[in-house]
């Protein structure tokens, strides 16, 4: 295009001129396509299996589009909501990647995967039936919001200390079992540990699963 609008330049053809030219052929191109185009049933899976494979044709995976075409189509179908404009919100779809695998080894998994370990001072590792809860808090002592130092004179003040220091995490713990939750998912502090030992030690005795430093950028994604 640019050789072409070089060669017009030179011929003395005004550049506005060559520009409305070239959106007047665009949008007779745009027609014809638009008149050559059939309409997608989502209905249609076979249909939409050989879309998918044509597009994965032009991508590095092309060689695999037979395991990956059925993966992205289902993925999407299950997602479908007639209400949305374009029926489908790609924002509801979470890919996961691991080191080690093979394309084969992908799979279409229908829920949802927390790319985090079940803290390891927990003794709760599988939960049937979970209610689960997520949380934007630290479950740990109050921390002051500038720097400061606290002087304990002698060993009583230290055990008053630890005594709120319990009573205050108990507390919380207790109305987290007082929801009915067994799965808490706590999200990621940057500046300091968002759950404490004291507090896993509470969720231990009371059988709840914790998995903590969620990403603050899935919450929305995860709590949908």
């Amino acid at each position: 295009f640019l050789d072409a609008c070089s060669k017009l330049l030179s011929k003395g053809i005004h550049p506005t001129t060559i520009s409305d030219s070239f959106n007047l052929a665009a949008s007779k191109a745009a027609e014809i396509i638009e008149g050559m185009s059939c309409p997608v049933d989502l209905n249609d899976r076979n249909n939409l299996l050989k879309i998918a494979s044509t597009s994965l044709n032009s991508k590095v995976v092309s060689q695999y589009s037979s395991v990956l075409s059925p993966i992205a189509v289902d993925a999407v179908l299950r997602i479908q909501d007639d209400s949305l404009p374009n029926c489908v919100n790609l924002d509801d779809l979470n890919i996961v990647n691991k080191l080690g695998g093979t394309v084969e080894d992908t799979e279409l998994v229908d829920g949802l995967i927390i790319d985090r370990r079940v803290e390891s001072l927990c003794n709760v590792f599988t939960v049937e039936n979970a209610k689960i809860g997520f949380i934007q808090f630290c479950i740990a002592p109050p921390k002051a919001e500038m720097e400061q130092s606290i002087v304990v004179s002698d060993y009583t003040q230290m055990d008053r200390v630890l005594k709120d220091e319990r009573k205050y995490i108990l507390e919380i713990v207790k109305k987290i079992e007082a929801s009915g939750c067994n799965v808490l998912l706590v999200q990621k502090n940057v500046l300091r540990d968002s759950v404490s030992d004291l507090a896993l030690h509470f969720f231990n005795k009371m059988n709840i699963m914790i998995v903590k430093a969620i990403a603050k950028e899935k919450v929305e994604f995860i709590c949908k």
